[in-house]
Formats: C-alpha cells, structure tokens, sequence
C-alpha cells in the first residue's frame, strides 16, 4: 500500500527512518547521505565511540576512561579527561574542555566554557551560551551586544537541574572551586562567584554582579547587575590570643559570611559579612524590625476601621 500511495523518494525516507532504530550510526549515515543530505553530525567526520555509544567529532580530544552515552556528541575540538561521563542527550560544543571525573547529566549542553575537575553538572543544564546583551541604536532598534568570551567552571562544582549559565562579554563568567548550585538558577554574563558558595533553587544574578567566597543565597534571592557581595571575614593569627584579639574574632564567628533570606532583592552593594534580607535586603535584624512595625501598622489601622 505504501508503494501505491507515496512517490519513491517519500516512500525511502520513511523506510530509512522506520530501520534508523535498528542499524548502527554509520549505517545511519549511510541512510542520511543515500537519501540526498548530509548532516554534521553524519557526516564522515564523526564516529562512534567505544565507550557508551555517543557520536564523537575525529578532531575531540577524549580520554579513553571517558564514557559517552548513546545520543550524546562531542563535536570539534572538545576535551575529556580521564572518566569523565556524558550522558545521553548532551551536547559537548566545540573546544570545550572537561576535567577529570566530571559527571555531565543528560540533555546538558556545553558550550563556549570550560569545567574543572570532580564536577556534577546535573540534567537540562546550559552553559555557554550568550549572555542577555542588548542597545538601542540611533534609528530605535535593538542590536545585540557581542558576547565572544567564555564561562569558567571551577573544580568541585555542582550545578543543578536547568540551571543557565551565560558566557561573559567583557570579562569570563566564572564559578569558584567547591561553590554548589542548586535548580533553575540563572547566572548571566560577566558574573563572576568566588568558591563555597550555595546558592539554592530559582536565584537569579544579572550581569557582571561579583559574588565573594563563602556566600549564601537563599531561595528566589535576585541579585541586581554590577552589585558586589562581600566575602567571608578571615580570622586574623590565633596566637598569641589575647583579651584584645578574642574582641576582634567575636564578630568573624558571629557573621564569618553573607548569607541572604529567601525572596531578598540585592540592589546596592554589601561591603559587610552578615545575614541580610528583605526588598531591598538590608542587615536582618532592621528586615526584622520592619515586618514588625509593618504588622502592628496593620492592626492599629484594622482596629480604627
């Protein structure tokens, strides 16, 4: 029935299509090229690997330890270390370099960066990609301003579920050794995250924002463009410890970083270790006294109505 109802270039299409579950990727290939179009990643420059199944480019550098799941391609260029595991669906761009043991989840995508060593890079991550960059021109339309630079992935990362991470523009978007990130949080150009950091589900941190060491961000935190965060105070030498020094450690224990409430909005730099929150976020203890006051405003106008 198929021969009477579909011309024959139709018909050859959907029988490659229909057998393309059953034949391994060259013979794919093969299928792709009898039919008249040659993809990239059919394309003769590319071969399976070993190693999972995964599509690789001749020109990638991979560790023969490195796993690459079946679906996962690893185009031009692109360096795995030693037991590095791409999952199916990702996409490793070209001259992109990952470091040793690094897990990459399924459906990541990669590209235009670099990841460090022991890192988790969890599914439906993106990294990479361009930054939100734009003008206005003279005649009122909107250009895009170029965004040519890399992101910079530290060793001992973990990066949650479609979480976005942009390449910078005028400087690298960069994420310190040992900082954790949890699910769809968006990190935007030029953003620079000093290390052990935590920064929980749904944060949003707008371009060329700087975070310092050891800060944490609660859920739904949003951090304005070109703030800076302060890092966590280093204690000053322990000995001899005198009257005078253990006055000075009191408040490195009490705020040795900045943490920030959930829902909190940064919009001027925080020069100062401590706990903040609030819109704007500012120290807790003023938040605390504003929701206070603002609850007892409330009732004395409930209770003159």
């Amino acid at each position: 029935m198929m021969a009477v109802i579909l011309p024959r270039t139709v018909r050859r299409a959907a029988e490659a299509a229909l057998s393309l579950h059953s034949v391994p990727p060259r013979a794919a290939c093969h299928f792709a090229r009898s039919l008249g179009g040659v993809s990239s990643a059919c394309s003769m420059e590319f071969v399976s690997w070993q190693n999972g199944g995964g599509i690789l480019h001749r020109a990638a550098s991979v560790d023969p330890t490195a796993v690459v799941e079946a679906g996962a391609v690893v185009h031009s260029g692109a360096v795995l270390g030693k037991e590095v595991v791409v999952g199916s669906g990702a996409v490793v761009g070209p001259s992109v370099s990952i470091g040793q043991s690094t897990r990459v989840g399924y459906n990541v995508v990669l590209s235009n960066c670099s990841v460090g060593e022991f890192c988790i890079i969890h599914n439906g991550s993106s990294i990479g990609q361009d930054g939100f960059g734009f003008f206005v021109d003279e005649a009122g339309q909107v250009k895009k301003k170029p965004q040519m630079l890399c992101a910079r992935i530290g060793d001992h990362v973990e990066i949650g579920a479609n979480t976005c991470i942009d390449r910078g523009s005028w400087r690298e978007t960069t994420v310190g050794n040992h900082t954790k990130i949890d699910n769809l949080v968006q990190i935007g150009h030029n953003v620079v995250i000093g290390k052990c950091c935590m920064i929980c589900g749904q944060v949003g941190i707008a371009g060329s924002a700087t975070l310092g060491d050891y800060v944490t961000l609660g859920g739904r935190v949003a951090i304005r463009d070109h703030v800076s965060v302060a890092s966590k105070i280093r204690s000053p030498p322990r000995a001899p410890e005198t009257e005078s020094l253990r006055a000075a450690l009191v408040p490195c224990r009490r705020h040795p970083s900045v943490r920030l409430a959930a829902n909190s909005l940064v919009t001027k730099d925080i020069q100062e270790p401590g706990d903040y929150g609030g819109f704007p976020a500012v120290p807790i203890n003023e938040w605390r006294r504003q929701i206070a006051n603002l609850r007892l405003f409330s009732k004395k106008a409930s209770v003159k109505r």
